[in-house]
């Protein structure tokens, strides 16, 4: 047994909570308002296209599978299903179906991991912090890992080692400009400064694997002096994911050559102006 349960109990809390099977559930409503994300979610990037289709889904079907949540004092927070959650508020439900399960921090975090992972939800780097995040909380190791969420332990090293690529590179990878297969043939060049040249030059010539792992032995040979890049906080990655909840749009928070910024996409003149607007009242309503 891991410690803190990982492993144990996932498929008995899953089975017994129907999680995302959508049959024979059993459910109650509850308010949209007491519902709150999961800050650790494995997802990080919610696609604006892929919520406005599951809203147009629920509109027209209706919502067909609950969410699964756990009770945190008086309020729940999502286990799975985030992205249902969304879809039901931007339609302005008042009440939503849940199944309540009773899970600790490593129970939810893994539930929320397999359940991605099965759905294929997760891009290389969100799939790869899901696996890190669990190993910080267990304190288990690979094998066990690999063995709780049905993956091979090669699949969880070769994971996990994306996490030393340099910030930019992972942006990359996050966004979808560079797969898995890129990011090991990036990992093979010693400098750090030179991975981020190769990893551009990739992404701007749209090289294959093969031909991303024929120049990497180039940038291999150079013996550029190594440039240590620490890594960017937590807290970037969790208010970035609160701000793209706030303004409904994809935001971004990183460091480039020493300087922190954050990056708001926006579609058009009107977007800008609603993004605006939902600054400014969030604005006044902490006033």
């Amino acid at each position: 047994m891991l410690k803190g349960g990982l492993g144990k109990g996932l498929s008995s809390l899953v089975s017994d909570a129907g999680a995302e099977s959508g049959s024979n559930v059993d459910f109650t409503e509850v308010s949209i308002k007491k519902i709150k994300p999961n800050p650790n979610q494995p997802r990080i990037d919610f696609s604006e296209e892929k919520i406005a289709e599951l809203e147009n889904s629920i509109k027209k079907d209706g919502l067909l599978q609950p969410i699964l949540v756990r009770p945190i004092g008086s309020e729940y927070e999502i286990v799975a299903g985030e992205r249902r959650w969304q879809a039901c508020k931007r339609l302005e439900w008042n009440t939503i179906p849940v199944k309540i399960i009773i899970a600790n921090d490593i129970q939810a975090q893994e539930i929320a991991l397999v359940e991605n992972l099965q759905r294929d939800n997760l891009n290389a780097i969100e799939e790869a912090k899901g696996y890190q995040r669990l190993i910080e909380l267990s304190g288990c190791m690979q094998k066990e890992l690999a063995d709780a969420v049905s993956k091979k332990p090669t699949t969880i090293s070769n994971a996990l080692r994306l996490l030393d690529l340099p910030e930019e590179v992972q942006d990359l990878m996050f966004d979808g400009l560079l797969s898995s297969g890129h990011g090991r043939a990036i990992l093979s060049v010693p400098d750090e400064e030179a991975r981020v040249r190769l990893g551009k030059k990739i992404v701007d010539e749209h090289l294959s694997v093969r031909e991303a792992e024929a120049l990497a032995r180039l940038y291999g040979t150079q013996g550029l002096e190594r440039v240590k890049r620490a890594p960017s906080p937590r807290s970037f990655k969790i208010v970035a994911r609160k701000l793209r909840q706030l303004l409904e749009t994809n935001v971004k928070i990183k460091t480039v050559r020493g300087k922190n910024k954050i990056e708001i996409e926006f579609v058009d003149e009107e977007d800008l102006e609603r993004i605006f607007s939902a600054v400014r009242d969030s604005k006044e309503n902490q006033a």
